[in-house]
């Protein structure tokens, strides 16, 4: 008995991980549980057997690859006293993981309006980085009274603007850098 639950267990994870290549290179939209059971040399059926639905994949393979890569910890950075050195410390953090994840992320918001299944774990890390946001923006702005900086921030941290940068050929101290020269900015105003 423990061997067939050891077999369905090793199944299981060779479904979880042939969903997840296949979401990082085509895609969540174009992946089919067809082209997860042949990636994971499964028959459709079997696909169905560990998980009922689309989302159920989603949910597992979400969980698998945060769990190999995981965001950036905001205790990392929480104890770093100067409220801009923590701010680039973030900056810096999310723009390395951003480097090293970018394919994920490049497929995962270019379909999040087109999958369902996606739109939950996008809302996740849509609240998590507002999380990390309003602790970076508490920290610079105690009164709340410059939503300029709000905005900076807000806007630094998003995979989007990482990507732009990305565009435009930038390092990723050249990146980091130049948020830190927006946030500069909006301090003066």
């Amino acid at each position: 008995m423990r061997d067939r639950a050891k077999s369905q267990e090793e199944t299981r994870k060779k479904i979880v991980e042939a969903a997840m290549h296949l979401h990082e290179e085509v895609g969540p939209r174009a992946t089919t549980i067809s082209a997860i059971a042949e990636r994971a040399g499964v028959q459709r059926l079997t696909v169905y057997r560990h998980f009922p639905d689309e989302t159920a994949v989603f949910q597992a393979c979400t969980s698998h690859w945060l769990s190999l890569n995981p965001p950036p910890d905001p205790g990392d950075w929480a104890d770093i006293a100067d409220a801009r050195s923590r701010f680039k410390a973030a900056i810096s953090a999310f723009y390395g993981y951003y480097s090293r994840t970018d394919r994920m992320w490049t497929a995962a918001y270019r379909d999040v309006d087109e999958v369902p299944a996606l739109q939950q774990p996008m809302a996740e890390i849509a609240a998590f980085l507002k999380s990390v946001g309003d602790d970076l923006i508490a920290a610079l702005d105690p009164k709340g009274s410059n939503p300029a900086l709000a905005a900076t921030v807000r806007h630094g941290l998003q995979f989007a603007t990482w990507a732009d940068l990305e565009s435009q050929g930038l390092s990723e101290k050249e990146k980091a850098g130049l948020v830190m020269d927006w946030l500069t900015g909006t301090e003066r105003n």
